[in-house]
């Protein structure tokens, strides 16, 4: 099989329900359901350039999101399939109830359009679900549902700045940084 060959259609059948599956078990916080579409549990989440390895790893991400965003689901926009990937287009909601790292809860809610990669190996196993989002459309719905005139908000507002400043400064992880670019055999 080569990068050009589209699997057959009972194979983007099964990927598909693998898939959909999979965010309907995360809807539902039915983490061992959704972490059983993995033989091994790997999220890379390139708008924080950070990876969750392992189902521990994977665990306290669900955690940490589902704190943050207790009522975090997706509306479906499209997918599609490729050699080795199904594409997911969906939007992300959810109302910022807890901390999300850093950054304090505003109370605000949130519409953010996202895609995932669900990459499989050639034995037909989930090994990575890729996202990727525009992280300034999602802070600028968090603290724009703040009212910046009302003096008792201010304190709040200053705690979003420290946040977001610690943020900045954390290191990606290496492995979404230091990559190689393919051969594709036109050299």
């Amino acid at each position: 099989m080569t990068a050009f060959d589209i699997p057959d259609r009972a194979v983007l059948e099964a990927r598909q329900k693998l898939v959909l599956d999979h965010f309907r078990d995360e809807v539902a916080q039915d983490w061992d359901a959704t972490l059983s579409t993995f033989p091994h549990p790997h999220y890379e989440v390139i708008a924080t350039m950070t990876v969750h390895d392992g189902d521990g790893a994977v665990r306290g991400y669900y955690h940490d999101t589902r704190t943050a965003f207790p009522d975090q689901h997706h509306e479906l926009i499209a997918l599609r399939h490729s050699a080795d990937a199904v594409v997911a287009e969906f939007w992300l909601l959810g109302t910022h109830l807890g901390p999300f790292g850093k950054i304090p809860a505003t109370g605000s809610r949130f519409r953010v359009r996202m895609s995932a990669y669900f990459i499989f190996d050639a034995d037909e196993n989930l090994v990575c679900e890729r996202i990727y989002f525009d992280t300034l459309s999602m802070l600028k719905q968090l603290v724009g549902g703040v009212d910046k005139k009302n003096p008792k908000n201010w304190p709040l507002l200053a705690k979003l700045v420290r946040g977001l400043l610690a943020m900045s400064g954390e290191r990606p992880d290496p492995r979404l940084v230091n990559t190689a670019e393919p051969d594709l055999g036109q050299g």
